[in-house]
This record gives C-alpha cells, structure tokens and sequence, in this order.
C-alpha cells in the first residue's frame, strides 16, 4: 500500500475511482454560468479553500467529486456574483433530532410503561416545529438501559421493534397529512 501524501486528498468517483490530488491540481469547469462571471484565479481559490476545509478542518483524507462540488458550488453561490447567485437556494431540510438514551427512565430495568408516554410527548413536541425530517438516535443504548442487558438478547431485539413500530404508528397518527420522514438509529 502506498502512503498519501498529506498535502493530498483522494478523490472518489461515482464509478469507484479513488484519485489523488493536491490543492493545486483541481482544476474546476463551471457549466452554465455567464463568461467572465468568475475569475479562473477566484475559482482556484476558491477550490483550494474547499480542498482545505475538507482536508484540513474536517481531517479527512477522502471526499466524493459530488461533495466537494456541492461544497464548491455552496461557496461560490456566497459571494452573489451575478444573475446565478440571486437563483433561490434550496433550502436545507430541516432535520429535529432526539437522543432516545435522554428518554429512557435511567431507574430500574423493565421501565417501559414510563418510556412509551415519554416518547410520544417527546414526538408531539417535536413534530409542532415542522421537521421534514426526525431523527431518533440511541436507539440501541435506549433498549439496553431499558432492558436492563449489557449484551444484546432477543429480548432487547423485540423491545427495539416495539419501539420502531411504535413510532411509526405514532408519526402517522400524529403528523396528519404532513409530510415528515422517520430517521431512527
């Protein structure tokens, strides 16, 4: 195996291609936009920026082309150049999240007639802000603090899809015709 240089970042593409460059080396096409819209030296600098936020200060040694053209097209769209930038920008969806662990009576094993009210409190509270999207985390930990085990038992496994099911059903009685994904891990 070949060492990465750390002035590099490996670039992964759609079809599995694993390409290593340096901020340097990226050279940027921007499709669609007016000529002379962007400087070619404002666009380099611009990528080098991205190249070093995801190199640098998100430490990581690996991005895909269509992240880091995201990113690029995110900064660009900043500096509100020209007719393109005053195009509205999707908004990002919005994304409630809850730690099920917080849920979970912390007392004895067994608590489960204390959690499911909990959860569907926390679930109506939730949903009156308008999420798209609500994202249930710690679901694991919560069926072991729950359950009492320290290792993952059948048991465990039928109260983690109770609490799935339970969820869904809750979502679709209670979000009422309003458009809300379900995102439990």
């Amino acid at each position: 195996m070949i060492l990465l240089a750390s002035h590099c970042l490996v670039f992964r593409t759609n079809t599995g291609e694993s390409i290593p460059y340096t901020a340097e080396s990226i050279s940027v096409q921007i499709l669609g936009a007016e000529p002379g819209l962007f400087d070619p030296e404002f666009i380099k600098n611009a990528a080098a920026a991205v190249f070093h936020y995801y190199r640098d200060e998100l430490g990581r040694d690996s991005v895909t082309v269509a992240e880091f053209s995201l990113s690029l097209e995110r900064v660009l769209r900043g500096f509100k150049l020209g007719p393109e930038a005053l195009a509205e920008e999707r908004p990002d969806p919005r994304v409630i999240r809850s730690d099920l662990r917080l849920l979970a009576p912390q007392s004895d094993a067994g608590c489960e007639l204390l959690f499911f009210p909990r959860l569907r409190a926390e679930l109506e509270k939730l949903l009156r802000q308008g999420p798209q999207t609500l994202c249930f985390q710690g679901l694991r930990q919560c069926v072991k603090t729950l359950s009492g085990a320290r290792r993952w038992t059948p048991r465990c496994q039928d109260l983690n899809d109770r609490i799935v099911e339970f969820l869904r059903s809750c979502i679709s009685i209670e979000s009422s015709g309003v458009s809300c994904s379900l995102l439990i891990q």
